[in-house]
């Protein structure tokens, strides 16, 4: 079992593991890429019904602090990813994954920023809506936003090729 630091993370970590193994919200899988290190996770996201996205299969990476879960962690897609609040690098951008308190922009309340009632199944539920309803008002990819926002059949059309990318096709 990884050791180094964060022994009250790594706790908290085993804890929402378990609870995610035990019950996992649909469409929905993760857990420690590897057992020596709890503290970086790979998750599986299914497209949403109903979306674009629909049918995908959708990886990315949980990266969390030591001092989780004070902080919030950052999640990544693994695979290609082409969405109004993902930025070009794969990086998710919503708001539960911002540190916590005041937003120096004032574009969000702090009760929708990070907390440490928050967990890794409210994140990865967060993100699955989030995919099926982007945020066009805080775009992280601000080509994607202007799409979606503009001409939402080329945006379809995009993430349609994405998800046959993500089925190997």
């Amino acid at each position: 079992m990884y050791k180094s630091g964060g022994s009250t993370a790594l706790k908290r970590l085993m804890t929402e593991y378990k609870e995610l193994s035990l019950h996992s919200p649909e469409g929905i899988t993760a857990g420690p890429i590897s057992e020596d290190n709890f503290f970086e996770w790979e998750a599986v996201i299914a497209g949403p019904p109903d979306t674009p996205f629909e049918g995908g299969i959708f990886t990315a990476t949980i990266s969390f602090p030591r001092d989780y879960p004070l902080n919030p962690p950052t999640m990544k897609f693994t695979c290609p990813m082409f969405h109004p609040n993902v930025y070009p690098n794969g990086v998710v951008c919503i708001s539960i994954l911002h540190p916590p308190g005041d937003d120096p922009n004032h574009y969000e309340s702090s009760s929708e920023r990070w907390s440490p009632v928050q967990s890794v199944e409210k994140i990865l539920l967060s993100v699955l809506s989030m995919i099926a309803e982007p945020n066009d008002e805080s775009g992280a990819n601000v080509d994607a936003s202007k799409m979606w926002r503009d001409d939402r059949a080329r945006y379809n059309k995009i993430v349609e090729g994405i998800v046959r990318k993500s089925l190997g096709l």
